[in-house]
């Protein structure tokens, strides 16, 4: 599972769009951004290397 931007390829069909907020909620909680779109860096979230 991973969080993606809007209109990524790699979403898939189960996804589902969430307002800003909501998505850097799930970025801050651990969820992996995706590695195609980066969803991480157009809301300027700074993710955390495990």
């Amino acid at each position: 599972m991973y969080v993606h931007a809007g209109g990524c390829w790699n979403g898939g069909r189960r996804s589902r769009g969430v307002d800003q907020d909501a998505a850097l909620r799930t970025l801050a909680e651990g969820v992996p951004p995706c590695p195609h779109c980066r969803p991480d860096k157009a809301l300027g979230h700074r993710s955390h290397p495990r």
